[in-house]
């Protein structure tokens, strides 16, 4: 999914709960010991890196817009 609809997604309550939805299944998954063994290949930190980026960028610009 492009940047600018992953932002458009978040502005929804429907988007907002499927994102919330998707990492917790994630986490889930995640937590599991069979998984937890598993190497994690780099390609992937950097695609979670920038994902976790642009979540936060995308709140610091609803905080910054809400204040003005």
């Amino acid at each position: 999914m492009r940047p600018e609809r992953q932002h458009q997604v978040w502005r929804s309550e429907a988007g907002s709960r499927l994102w919330l939805s998707g990492l917790i299944a994630a986490m889930e998954h995640a937590e599991r010991p069979e998984v937890r063994r598993q190497p994690v290949a780099p390609e992937l930190l950097v695609e979670v890196r920038a994902q976790l980026a642009l979540t936060t960028s995308f709140r610091l610009s609803q905080i910054s817009t809400l204040r003005h």
